[in-house]
């Protein structure tokens, strides 16, 4: 059975860097067309089903915007 994980995202905080969405190794990462409160595009989802719970977004992120939890 595949690893499975679920991906919380502090939005408002991110800054639009997009280094999580350059290492997901899923593809499933992107700038949002939303603005957030600091004025910038955050990461979001767009199938979290697909998610691994691999974490490379989290450990690339430079501002601990994305926590990740594995689940089965």
């Amino acid at each position: 059975m595949a690893s499975k994980g679920k991906l919380t995202l502090f939005r408002d905080y991110c800054k639009g860097c997009g280094l999580c969405t350059a290492f997901c190794p899923r593809g499933i990462l992107i700038l949002d067309k939303d603005i957030n409160m600091l004025g910038y595009h955050p990461v979001t989802v767009t199938d979290m089903d697909k998610c691994s719970g691999c974490a490379l977004c989290a450990r690339m992120c430079p501002d601990l915007v994305i926590q990740v939890e594995r689940v089965s």
